[in-house]
C-alpha cells in the first residue's frame, strides 16, 4: 500500500513541475463549453465538451477538443490534445500575416487579411482567440457560412496553414529572399508605369 502512494506521489510532482513550465511557455483559450446528456434508464446523464485553443504567441497554435463528466477535466483533455497539435505558422514582422488567406472546414467559411500596424484584431469569437494564442496583433477576419465554433477554428487554422513566407518560397524556388522580394517590386512597378 505504501508503495502504491509513493509511486502516486512522485509521479503527481513531476507533472506539476512540467505543467508549471508550460503554463509560462502557453497560452490557452476556452473557445466553447458544450453541456451533453445521455438519455438512460434511470434519468440523464451530463457531461461537457470542451473546445480550446493553446498558443505560444510567437507563431504557433493548436486546438483540442475534451469531453468528461465534469468541466475542468473536461478542459484540461482539450488542452492536452490542442498541445499535441500544434502548427507553426509564419507571421510577417512577428504581427500579421503575409498575405490574405482564404479557409474552409465543412460549412465554415473564413477569409483572412493581413493589416496595417496599429489595426488590432478585427475577428469575431473563435477566430479572435485563434489570433490572440498565435501572437496576431493586426489582421481583419471575416467568417461566412457556419458559425459552428468547431467548423471555425478548423476553418481558421486550414487558412492559416496556407500561409508561406518569402523565405519558404525563397526556398522552393532555390533563389534568395531579396531577389524575389525585388521581383515583386519590379512587377508592381511596371503595373504602375502601364497605368
Amino acid at each position: 500500500m505504501a508503495r502504491e502512494e509513493g509511486r502516486g506521489r512522485g509521479r503527481g510532482q513531476g507533472k506539476g513541475r512540467g505543467e508549471r513550465e508550460e503554463r509560462d511557455e502557453f497560452v490557452d483559450k476556452l473557445v466553447a463549453i458544450n453541456r451533453v446528456a445521455k438519455v438512460v434508464k434511470g434519468g440523464k446523464n451530463f457531461g461537457f465538451a470542451a473546445l480550446v485553443v493553446v498558443g505560444d504567441q510567437k507563431g504557433r497554435v493548436g486546438f483540442g477538443k475534451g469531453k468528461a463528466r465534469e468541466v475542468p477535466e473536461a478542459i484540461r483533455k482539450a488542452s492536452q490534445e490542442a498541445k499535441r497539435n500544434l502548427v507553426r505558422i509564419p507571421l510577417r514582422e512577428g504581427r500579421t500575416l503575409h498575405h490574405d488567406a482564404h479557409g474552409r472546414w465543412g460549412a465554415g467559411k473564413v477569409v483572412l487579411r493581413s493589416a496595417p500596424a496599429g489595426t488590432g484584431i478585427i475577428a469575431g469569437g473563435p477566430m479572435r482567440a485563434i489570433f490572440e494564442t498565435l501572437g496576431v496583433q493586426d489582421v481583419v477576419a471575416k467568417s461566412i457560412g457556419s458559425s459552428n465554433p468547431y467548423n471555425m477554428v478548423r476553418a481558421t487554422v486550414n487558412a492559416l496553414q496556407n500561409q508561406t513566407s518569402p523565405r519558404n518560397m525563397a526556398a522552393k524556388r532555390g533563389k534568395k529572399v531579396s531577389e524575389i522580394l525585388t521581383t515583386r517590386n519590379r512587377d508592381a512597378e511596371a503595373g504602375a508605369d502601364a497605368a
